[in-house]
């Protein structure tokens, strides 16, 4: 996922898989319990599954924190944030032509 800030735009990748496999937890059920268990958050089979296959769009604090603490982690391990300066292909070179990477 790309965000645009104030240097550019910023890539962030959600590492909820390798942050559950770094600890064991490998299915979705196994995260699912743990989540019930150590956070008290229940979530559909479906969200879980989300969470674990795709780059969410957003994620509520909340969830974040349940996470964290059913995982024993803290969201950096959930997330990577690469900084490094990265141009929009849109916008083009000096000349017009598309901006090479």
């Amino acid at each position: 996922m790309l965000l645009s800030g104030r240097r550019g735009l910023v890539e962030i990748r959600w590492r909820l898989r390798k942050a559950s496999a770094d600890r064991e937890v490998w299915t979705g059920a196994q995260l699912r319990r743990l989540l019930a268990e150590k956070a008290g958050l229940e979530l559909s089979s479906a969200s879980i599954s989300a969470l674990m296959t795709k780059q969410p769009s957003q994620v509520k604090l909340e969830t974040l924190l349940a996470l964290c603490t059913a995982l024993q982690c803290t969201p950096n391990d959930l997330f990577e944030v690469d900084t490094t300066p990265v141009t929009d292909a849109s916008e083009g070179g000096p000349s017009g032509e598309p901006a090479v990477p």
